[in-house]
């Protein structure tokens, strides 16, 4: 009798195992993404493999480049997927966040497209140039103008010029400020417009179509390469690191070719380099070198 019910026990014990382990492996964890676009087909990829790691990634977008840092911050998101380093910072510097990058995604060439003409040397005196407005796409898009030979900038502009640090504009080029994902849209009122890579994309353009961009393989270009973030205290979470990781596969590497039409390049950068990166820009805010 002893015998039949310490086996009776034990049969139930491992039963109960099992059935604990299955249910965790079947436990579903969702993660909840900012972003600023979600057309591409590199999304699906993400989601269909992340799900196979029991992982469903909701995305949460948004319509303009700051709400996605702070809804991270309020907790309405878990992670966002949208900017580059140099505009992180600013956001930090600015808002005391404790925001941290947890994995790299890409670098997109900035490019100054026009509908009107073939080359920077055809655009006329006095025409409207448009650029984005928030201050870390502003100053690069700056930059851009400064290597394309149309403005010159002040020597000491830092990584966060403005309108205020042109110290040559031998064009009298009037510069148009709007919201990045307006870019594209004003070009039949501008003479030409930098667009970022990822907008470019979802409008129908090919980085060829620029009639000048920057060099993306250029060490210049490191603030500028795009990341996964989320707050500090969870830097650690696995669900987290995991859909950063399956970004930098090689079938999703693919499709944000395909999707970008080239505009963007996958980008693969040691975390532990990018919060370096990260801290060297945001002290320099700080400092007052930006």
């Amino acid at each position: 009798m002893k015998r039949s019910l310490l086996i009776l026990f034990f049969t139930i014990l491992v039963i109960s195992t099992l059935t604990a382990c299955n249910n965790e492996e079947s436990e579903i964890v969702t993660v909840k993404v900012g972003v600023t676009g979600s057309d591409g087909q590199y999304w699906e990829i993400i989601k269909e493999k992340a799900l196979e790691k029991n992982i469903n990634v909701e995305l949460v977008e948004f319509s303009d480049y700051i709400l996605p840092n702070t809804a991270l911050v309020n907790g309405e998101v878990d992670i966002n997927s949208f900017q580059h380093l140099a505009f992180l910072s600013q956001f930090i510097a600015e808002n005391d966040a404790d925001i941290v990058p947890i994995g790299s995604t890409v670098v997109s060439p900035l490019g100054l497209y026009s509908d009107k003409y073939k080359e920077v040397s055809e655009i006329p005196d006095g025409s409207k140039i448009a650029v984005p407005n928030d201050p870390a796409n502003l100053g690069r898009g700056l930059k851009v103008l400064q290597q394309a030979g149309l403005i010159e900038l002040k020597e000491d502009s830092g990584l966060y010029p403005t309108v205020k640090d042109i110290v040559n504009n031998p064009k009298n080029l009037e510069i148009v400020e709007v919201v990045a994902q307006q870019t594209p849209r004003v070009l039949p009122d501008v003479a030409a417009s930098i667009i970022n890579g990822g907008i470019a994309g979802q409008a129908g353009y090919e980085l060829a179509d620029a009639i000048f961009h920057d060099d993306p393989n250029s060490p210049d270009t490191r603030p500028y390469v795009n990341v996964f973030a989320t707050l500090g205290k969870n830097k650690d979470n696995e669900a987290f690191k995991t859909i950063a990781d399956l970004y930098l596969t090689d079938e999703v590497s693919k499709a944000v070719e395909e999707d970008t039409k080239g505009a963007s390049v996958v980008t693969k950068v040691d975390v532990a380099e990018l919060q370096s990166e990260l801290d060297k820009l945001v002290d320099n805010i700080k400092q007052g070198k930006e």
